[in-house]
């Protein structure tokens, strides 16, 4: 045994909730106490996490509570052997080492941005109308526009031919190995020895011009489980020659969710204390808590002033639960709260270590990209009902749904203007966060985002069960 486990509770039994409470607590302990007693004193957790994942972003401070949850994180995780043993020691083990697959894909580089769009292939003058379209309509920051214009007008910035994306979850729909493989770079692919995952990506990499590297003695039989097999991936990543880019897009359902991200997490620190240089990448989820810029709380003051007689009715008959106003007048910066309780604590927890490293490498100077994706129609989220429908019906409230491959190209492009042009660390964690920013409108829309939840489900609910 050598697996990612949680800690055993008072009771013996491995509790996620508990690691989220003791996690939450211990980073809000550093900015806010009486914060941190009230995460620490939650009964709930489940339940309740919501408006302690909110407290993280309200307590400021951003890199200190972002330091203070990695150290509680790596305190607190373990590794099940004969006796549980702190999360760093799971690379003490003496790994066999793991094979190595290749495959050369045999098409043409792709010299050009382009962005597949509702039927469309967006390129040059087309491309950026769009941007427009989009910062116009709140969709995404201006800087995320900027960006992806930037790439665009530098085509040999594609050619990441000088370093080794690592793309730890090879398989994602969001994720950046067909757009690096189509312009001719090498991925270097880790997921779980799935063949039908790797069906898809040798499938892929074949069709591409790129060269994908993976573990195993072919790429169909490639794999390895971050859960229970670091020390090995490890070992296999550190003999990989040229600079890496780690790039985090791995998912698992429920609390297995949490596990994976600090095992990744593990895993980093690991890779960049043995090579410094290299580089680190992640997408948030939109569906989090940031704090915004003073020009999104006023676009939606504005539009809450604008609203039509029937959302003013709809607030009013719902004792004013629906459709409440999205921020505080003439707040700078506001918190943008758009945790869906439906994705649960175990989410939340995952995608906030992700969020917690980014912020700390870049203020450690190390060359990091992130970036908020856009809400995105992926497997994941539309086997949710609920999720599935609402996502429907974003539409009526101002927000717009991506469809994978749309994303999953903006934020290959976005990847390559952060690599290509790093930034020094912002004065606030939560600056760094905003940059190139595609939320999908969900920063900029008139209402809270929960409280228009349920009527974009009941409204879209006939789309999605088609």
């Amino acid at each position: 045994m050598n697996e990612v486990v949680f800690p055993r509770a008072a009771n013996g039994r491995r509790s996620s909730s508990e690691l989220g409470r003791q996690v939450v607590a211990d980073a809000l302990r550093v900015a806010d106490p009486a914060a941190a007693d009230a995460a620490a004193a939650e009964r709930d957790w489940r339940k309740g996490y919501l408006r302690h994942f909110r407290a993280l972003v309200e307590a400021g401070d951003g890199y200190a509570v972002a330091a203070a949850g990695l150290a509680s994180v790596h305190e607190r995780m373990r590794v099940e052997r004969e006796d549980d043993v702190p999360i760093a020691e799971v690379f003490d083990a003496n790994p066999a080492p793991l094979a190595t697959a290749t495959i050369t894909g045999e098409g043409e580089p792709e010299r050009e941005l382009t962005v597949p769009y509702r039927g469309e292939i967006l390129r040059g003058d087309s491309l950026h109308r769009q941007l427009d379209t989009w910062v116009a309509a709140g969709t995404i920051e201006a800087s995320c526009a900027e960006m992806v214009r930037a790439v665009a007008a530098d085509p040999g910035w594609l050619d990441l031919s000088d370093v080794r994306l690592v793309v730890l979850g090879a398989g994602s729909e969001m994720g950046p190995l067909p757009a690096v493989l189509g312009w001719g770079g090498t991925v270097v692919g880790v997921d779980l020895p799935r063949p039908a995952v790797w069906s898809r990506v040798a499938a892929t990499a074949r069709r591409s011009a790129g060269t994908l590297v993976a573990p195993g003695t072919s790429i169909e039989a490639a794999g390895a489980d971050l859960l229970s097999g670091l020390p090995e991936v490890a070992r296999w990543l550190l003999d990989v020659r040229g600079r890496l880019v780690l790039g985090n897009y791995v998912y698992a359902p429920g609390a297995a969710y949490a596990r994976l991200s600090a095992a990744v997490d593990a895993l980093t620190v690991r890779l960049t204390a043995e090579r410094p240089d290299t580089a680190l990448a992640f997408l948030a989820t939109p569906t989090d808590v940031f704090a915004v810029p003073g020009d999104a709380v006023a676009q939606a003051t504005e539009r809450y002033r604008r609203r039509s007689r029937a959302a003013r009715l709809a607030h009013v008959f719902s004792a004013e639960r629906l459709l409440t106003p999205h921020y505080p007048p003439g707040a700078d910066p506001g918190i943008a709260d758009s945790l869906v309780p439906q994705q649960g604590p175990n989410y939340a927890l995952a995608k906030r270590i992700q969020r917690w490293r980014a912020s700390t490498a870049r203020h450690a100077g190390t060359t990091v990209s992130f970036s908020v994706a856009p809400p995105t129609r992926t497997r994941s989220v539309t086997s949710n009902r609920l999720l599935a429908a609402a996502y429907a019906g974003a539409h009526l409230f101002g927000v717009e749904i991506f469809e994978p491959a749309t994303s999953a190209k903006l934020m290959a492009a976005l990847l390559v203007h952060q690599l290509r042009n790093p930034r020094p660390a912002a004065p606030q964690a939560w600056q760094d966060e905003t940059a190139g920013a595609a939320h999908g409108g969900l920063w900029r829309v008139a209402y809270q985002p929960r409280s228009a939840l349920g009527l974009a489900a009941l409204r879209g609910l006939p789309a999605a069960v088609r």
